[in-house]
């Protein structure tokens, strides 16, 4: 069995890898949407990987739920957290395949920490006006209620440095952290500060590892992310499942890939949501959970 499936519609290439469920790669006439994984197996920094049971990061990896206390393996050590759920290296199997789009399915029948039952679902679809739409479900087949939060981890990619690019972001607020990028207090207002994005801006010097929320959505309750440069624009979107962004500007990443890309990550829940309780999902037994979002070339100039 391929661990890649290649779609195509319209002017839209997508590469999809069974390795987490991930998004290797758009393309929109030959011209990169997302910053491409080159090894499936083996992303840089969660390139396109879903994330669940939870996005993000929880702090050294405890959490207290229905009164027990569960211990997480701590994947993160230089932070002590265990970061971005159990499935984003899992193999994933498809279930459903056709020129433009698959299905990708992973039962998750427990963990360290983590004592619960999922059927995972990961439908990902190219249309060729819309660009792709990613459908993510969960649906509880144990016995008992599981706490749960989903994400997803893209990188934006527009011509020319990301310096120079351009980005509209529809969040009213961010999230302040600690020096291990975990909540430090409520939400705090981004209007005039350096992460007021609510008019497209040029980025410049700007560096994110942030989370966003109280997002600003169109008609459809779809809140827009934009990405310019170079002649082109990528616009993200995420439905209102999705309260949160987590935005990286892959500052420091090593061999040469330092803001190589702009992470914009929709997540249902924020950090450490598992230890606050913060918009965190409590799936009963039978349960289902759906989010989704998708990423679309736009008309140069656009947001």
């Amino acid at each position: 069995m391929a661990d890649v499936i290649e779609l195509a519609a319209g002017g839209y290439r997508a590469v999809v890898g069974r390795h987490g469920a991930g998004l290797l790669r758009l393309e929109w006439r030959g011209h990169d949407l997302v910053w491409p994984c080159d090894d499936p197996a083996d992303p840089v920094a969660f390139q396109g990987r879903l994330l669940a049971p939870w996005p993000n990061r929880v702090a050294d990896g405890r959490y207290v739920f229905a009164g027990a206390e569960h211990c997480l393996t701590v994947t993160e050590p230089e932070r002590a957290t265990a970061l971005h759920g159990l499935v984003h290296s899992a193999t994933w199997l498809p279930v459903e395949t056709g020129p433009d789009r698959v299905r990708l399915a992973f039962t998750l029948d427990g963990a360290p920490g983590y004592p619960f039952r999922l059927e995972l679902a990961a439908d990902y679809r190219l249309d060729p006006a819309e660009g792709l739409h990613v459908h993510v479900g969960a649906r509880n087949i144990g016995a008992a209620a599981a706490p749960y939060g989903t994400g997803a981890h893209p990188y934006l990619r527009v011509a020319g440095a990301l310096d120079d690019a351009v980005l509209r972001l529809p969040a009213r607020s961010r999230l302040p952290v600690d020096g291990r990028l975990l909540p430090a207090g409520a939400p705090e207002p981004v209007e005039g500060t350096e992460h007021d994005f609510g008019n497209a801006r040029r980025i410049g010097a700007t560096v994110f590892d942030t989370a966003f929320t109280g997002l600003r959505r169109d008609a459809e309750g779809r809140a827009w992310t934009v990405l310019s440069g170079g002649g082109r624009s990528v616009g993200l979107w995420a439905d209102e499942s999705f309260g949160w962004l987590q935005v990286f500007s892959a500052d420091g990443l090593p061999g040469g890939l330092h803001r190589s890309g702009l992470a914009v990550e929709p997540m249902t829940c924020p950090p450490n949501a598992f230890a606050t309780g913060t918009d965190l999902a409590v799936l009963a037994p039978g349960a289902v959970s759906g989010a989704r979002f998708g990423i679309r070339a736009l008309e140069p100039g656009r947001g």
